[in-house]
């Protein structure tokens, strides 16, 4: 696919939108302590939730999974009468994947993308975002641990995805190449959580932070 000026600023505005780190953004909001100074020190929904405070960690999901989900459905909403298609959406989509990661507000210091990955399925199809999450739920509740829910619904999505193509949804490729690199991505950013899931060391949904 080529790009245009419209794909090109719809796809930086994404980024920008992605850098937005609400973790950080909510804990300075409540008078918290950053999230990046305690637990696993990333500055995400579960590591909010070790502070204690459920109302901010529930806000910081909320938040991130939105940044991911709203360039999605813009562009797929309004993007039309400018030539911008299912393609661009997803690149967009990658983009706020990729400003949580690397946020050009913060350093280029960011999260694991979790949230942010379902809010851009969800943007994509709201069916593919649903059987991701109830992949991830579903591992957390047996399992309790979240970085070995988001690695097993990282796996599973671009397959959800194949397998429901042109039943469900439409299949595009550039879709799918999309919703692969971050699957890759979010692999790649838990590989600590791998190492430590290996040892036995991993901390499990519901523990505190240390002090």
């Amino acid at each position: 696919m080529s790009f245009d000026l419209p794909s090109l600023i719809a796809i930086v505005a994404a980024y920008l939108i992605g850098s937005l780190s609400f973790a950080v953004i909510v804990s300075k909001a409540l008078g918290m302590a950053d999230p990046r100074s305690y637990g696993s020190g990333n500055p995400g929904a579960t590591n909010v939730l070790r502070s204690g405070n459920k109302g901010a960690a529930l806000a910081t999901l909320l938040l991130d999974a939105a940044k991911g989900w709203l360039p999605v459905f813009l562009i797929r909403q309004f993007g039309a009468q400018w030539g911008l298609g299912e393609g661009v959406a997803a690149l967009a989509g990658l983009a706020a994947f990729l400003g949580h990661l690397y946020p050009v507000f913060f350093s280029f210091q960011g999260g694991k993308g979790v949230a942010t990955a379902a809010g851009v399925l969800v943007g994509i199809a709201p069916w593919l975002g649903l059987a991701t999450g109830a992949t991830w739920l579903i591992i957390a509740i047996f399992f309790r641990y979240s970085s070995l829910s988001s690695l097993v619904a990282a796996f599973f999505a671009p397959a959800y995805y194949l397998i429901g193509g042109n039943i469900a949804w439409p299949l595009d490729r550039t879709v799918l190449v999309a919703i692969i690199v971050m699957s890759l991505l979010l692999i790649w950013r838990h590989r600590e959580n791998i190492r430590r899931l290996a040892a036995g060391t991993e901390s499990k949904l519901g523990s505190k932070k240390k002090a």
